[in-house]
């Protein structure tokens, strides 16, 4: 039998980080999701609160609180828990892939033994679960889809993944949110935002939301392009 445990550090002047340990993935994961979600932005001295798989980051700000203070919430957390926000969401990535949008698709074909059809069938076979937010910008960092094989980063970075670049690697999956250099095998490329700095609400996904890819052809990007992804339903908010 698993029992959640959790142990918080100071990080820096300003910052608390929690990391959750002795369940299984999925438990750690939903812990650090329900202590994330005691935090209200703008109470007690509280900056942001950034969840990740297994730990979460609790930035404050040093004039108005103090590690004691912010620990003490976190322990106040841990023995309240919080329902989850909502349902997880739907959202569809139409995807180009392939060719100039996904130069890695044939290399990866290779190392995974299969065709590149192959590749594009496994990874929009099934809804992939966001975890986290993460780098560049708010990008979803998703669930792998079921290779059979991590998928190694390249051996050479590229210094510019363009934004929209639907990207692998190891057992995850990632949708590059803003231009920046990268080094997973990018297999191909959606012509939807994903972030929009200028709205009130950066983006309409949050962790537990799942990504549904869909196969278009190149002759459709115009279609898509410029929209802003929404889930399905078109409700940020739901």
């Amino acid at each position: 039998m698993f029992r959640v445990k959790t142990y918080v550090a100071d990080c820096g002047d300003a910052a608390v980080r929690v990391n959750v340990s002795g369940g299984t993935a999925e438990q750690n994961w939903n812990t650090v999701r329900s202590i994330a979600a005691r935090f209200d932005l703008g109470a007690d001295g509280i900056v942001s609160v950034i969840p990740t798989y297994d730990a979460l980051l609790v930035e404050f700000d040093n004039l108005l609180t103090d590690h004691d203070a912010v620990r003490g919430l976190v322990r106040e957390a841990t023995t309240i828990p919080r329902p989850l926000e909502g349902e997880p969401r739907t959202f569809e990535i139409p995807v180009v892939y392939g060719g100039e949008h996904g130069p890695d698709l044939g290399e990866t074909a290779r190392f995974l033994g299969v065709t590149e059809a192959e590749v594009v069938r496994l990874h929009s076979a099934a809804p992939l679960v966001m975890r986290c937010y993460g780098s560049p910008g708010g990008a979803p960092m998703l669930d792998g889809p079921a290779f059979g094989l991590p998928i190694p980063r390249r051996s050479s970075p590229r210094p510019h993944v363009a934004a929209g670049s639907v990207a692998v690697a190891g057992r995850q999956a990632v949708v590059s949110a803003r231009p920046a250099p990268g080094g997973w095998a990018v297999i191909g490329r959606t012509p939807l935002i994903l972030v929009d700095p200028a709205s009130e609400q950066i983006s309409a996904y949050r962790p537990g939301d799942l990504f549904v890819f869909r196969a278009i052809d190149a002759d459709r990007w115009d279609e898509f392009d410029g929209r802003s992804l929404l889930p399905v339903g078109g409700d940020p908010h739901g």
